[in-house]
């Protein structure tokens, strides 16, 4: 069975990548992100704003909307308030970014079973899954620019083919720009070009300066058209929202320079084969392929040291390193695979025996685990505890025995099936943590407006879940520390829980104000201020 998967990886990586994602697509709870996502796609489809990008029918155009217009045709197609549908774009580039890592392998003559680790790794990286529940643009821009890169590889290394190699990676180029800006030209594009020079040198490249020129104009074409277009037709907005997020970069969530340091950790399961990886000089007397890795390596370390010398840090701006560190790490797993049974040496086997061993451990006691965390909860979510239980502990099994038996290679395949079942049959035990007792949705609130004939507004803008959750528009009446009355003489109006001493005592002269309903949509322990609004219903006296 094992050489079947590995006789055909794409369609192999295909089946895991799918059952793995798609299995419980609609599970997790909607993020900020996210929010912002869906709701520019509903108003696409509602509203028409298919160029000029809106989110509550205020423009939107801080990221550029080829991720939005994805979503919005999933949308069409199988429902626009399907969770499945509005995240199925986002996973299948998942699979998009797995093959290419795949493709882009074989290109550096990596052997077929190497390039099949490489693609396995990517994909079952902690924060290459969780970025699509975070930040969805970011998988399409990275996804999206590794296709590039791997044309404009084989553009690099060859003549053949030139101008269709230069015309491809520009297209793929384009659509990374147009789905997050310059953000992968920076982190994953220019450490690639770099590390190339260092390592492969660009030669004979005066007989591919036209073609090399070509790829860089229709790239800006493909991927700058929209911006454009949103400058000319939308300039106003366009500049403010443009001069906000530049700003950003200096003075929101600044960081030290070392912040990134720990950034093989994001990779989850791999963190210790992929520390291991990057120490260059014990893997690269030990490699088959030491340009390849090179290569890999610099790519990965340059990649750290640019995103490090923004000031704006945030965890999951690392997402595009985990793309040469799958690369990188592929190089330690081969030659774990080719020669682990023969090695002697404690200091190399003792990592390898811990990493693997805490894996197998954990799936081991899962069942306990899990029974004294969760126990009152466990008769809510059996099939799932169950199925979870069975997998993990034959997984952890396999891999203590397989291990002694020094077989790496079966090892590797087990923790990616460790990952695989932890989302395909363990995903719906999270749900156990959405426990409050105050949770109540916001899409009731048409019925309130409906029973009360009223328009609902807001003071401060709604948070993007919560406005998901309403499945509308709300018109913020508060802006530049002005407040707007509305005309009406009965309206509903949302306010946070710190705002509310302050409006009702501007309002109680002229008019009357009466709770109604605290709209709560905390799910666990933590409680968020932002999404919690009360509202009011208002009448002139």
């Amino acid at each position: 069975m094992i050489k079947v998967f590995e006789k055909y990886p794409i369609a192999s990586l295909s089946i895991l990548v799918l059952l793995m994602l798609l299995v419980h697509l609609n599970v997790p709870n909607v993020t900020i992100m996210e929010a912002r996502n869906f709701i520019s796609a509903r108003e696409m489809i509602q509203d028409n704003h298919w160029i000029l990008t809106t989110m509550n029918g205020e423009p939107r155009y801080q990221k550029p909307p080829l991720p939005t217009w994805l979503t919005a045709i999933s949308g069409l197609i199988f429902g626009v308030n399907s969770l499945f549908a509005l995240r199925l774009p986002a996973a299948l580039m998942v699979l998009f970014l797995g093959i290419f890592v795949y493709l882009l392998s074989i290109k550096l003559f990596l052997p077929k079973l190497q390039s099949f680790n490489n693609s396995l790794i990517v994909v079952t990286s902690f924060y290459v899954i969780g970025i699509l529940n975070e930040a969805p643009w970011d998988i399409f821009a990275h996804g999206f620019m590794t296709a590039g890169i791997y044309f404009l590889f084989q553009f690099f290394q060859n003549s053949n083919k030139l101008w269709v190699n230069a015309l491809l990676a520009s297209f793929f180029v384009g659509l990374s720009f147009l789905s997050k800006g310059p953000v992968s030209l920076y982190a994953l594009f220019l450490p690639f070009i770099i590390s190339y020079g260092i390592v492969y040198k660009f030669k004979n490249f005066k007989s591919k300066t036209i073609s090399f020129i070509s790829f860089i104009a229709l790239f800006i074409i493909i991927g700058g058209w929209w911006f454009v277009y949103v400058r000319v037709a939308d300039a106003d907005a366009f500049l403010k929202i443009a001069t906000k997020e530049t700003g950003n970069w200096n003075s929101y969530n600044v960081k030290p320079f070392y912040y990134y340091w720990s950034f093989f950790t994001q990779s989850g399961i791999w963190t210790i084969p992929a520390f291991i990886s990057l120490l260059y000089p014990y893997l690269k007397k030990r490699v088959q392929n030491k340009k390849a890795y090179q290569f890999t390596f610099w790519w990965t370390i340059i990649a750290v040291i640019l995103l490090s010398l923004i000031p704006e840090k945030k965890p999951r701006y690392l997402m595009p390193v985990l793309i040469p560190l799958a690369l990188n790490t592929g190089f330690y797993i081969q030659y774990l695979t080719r020669n682990f049974a023969k090695l002697k040496s404690k200091k190399e086997t003792i990592p390898v025996y811990f990493n693997f061993g805490l894996i197998a451990t954990i799936g081991l006691l899962f069942p306990i685990i899990i029974y004294f965390l969760l126990k009152n909860e466990i008769p809510n979510f059996l099939v799932s505890y169950i199925l979870t239980t069975i997998s993990l502990v034959l997984i952890g099994f396999y891999i203590i025995k397989n291990i002694l038996k020094k077989n790496i290679q079966n090892v590797f395949y087990l923790t990616v099936l460790f990952i695989a079942a932890v989302l395909i049959f363990g995903l719906p035990i999270s749900t156990s943590l959405n426990k409050n007792n105050a949770f109540n949705e916001i899409n009731s609130l048409h019925q309130i407006e409906k029973t009360n004939n009223i328009t609902t507004y807001s003071i401060g803008e709604v948070t993007p879940e919560l406005l998901w959750n309403y499945n509308g528009k709300i018109k913020d009446i508060y802006k530049n520390n002005e407040l707007k009355l509305p005309k009406e003489n009965n309206f509903g109006l949302l306010l946070l829980n710190e705002d509310v001493s302050n409006i009702t005592k501007k309002l109680s002269k002229n008019y009357q104000l009466n709770l109604k309903e605290t709209f709560n949509l905390n799910k666990g322990s933590k409680n968020k201020e932002r999404l919690i609004r009360q509202l009011y219903l208002v009448s002139k006296k």
